[in-house]
């Protein structure tokens, strides 16, 4: 594989998880209008929806640079779309954080349930992605 400078990787990862952060805000937006205010205070979907794509799309991505990525331009999408979209895209620490408060409010079931269905669709998305590119090629 062909290096990329350590700053042209840094410009990557810069703007790919300066694009991934600005969907999870829309994604973000888009939910709290769909579903309304109350829904998405009550329990975390905009965040579980964004790591299940996110999940997904980690699998087309690297299901795609496995087959395709080889040399520098596999490289420059791996820093762009894997480490900085997708970075800024999902939301580890907001799962974390989130599950916390459903803990703290008294809901430890609500929080377990929210953080299994997050770990399994978020692995199960990911597996579809990479079986999706597999079958394409």
């Amino acid at each position: 594989m062909t290096s990329v400078s350590p700053i042209a990787a840094s410009l990557y990862v810069f703007v790919g998880g300066g694009a991934g952060a600005i969907l999870r805000y829309q994604a973000g937006r888009l939910l709290t209008h769909l579903l309304g205010p109350q829904a998405v205070t009550a329990f975390p979907w905009a965040t579980l929806a964004v790591n299940v794509i996110g999940g997904c799309a980690m699998g087309l991505l690297a299901g795609w640079l496995a087959r395709h990525g080889g040399g520098s331009a596999g490289e420059q999408w791996r820093l762009l779309a894997g480490v900085g979209l997708l970075g800024g895209f999902t939301t580890f620490s907001a799962f974390s954080l989130e599950l916390m408060l459903l803990i703290e409010r008294g809901q430890p079931w609500l929080a377990a349930t929210y953080a299994l269905v997050s770990v399994l669709a978020g692995l199960t998305a990911l597996y579809i992605g990479l079986i999706a590119m597999r079958i394409a090629a």
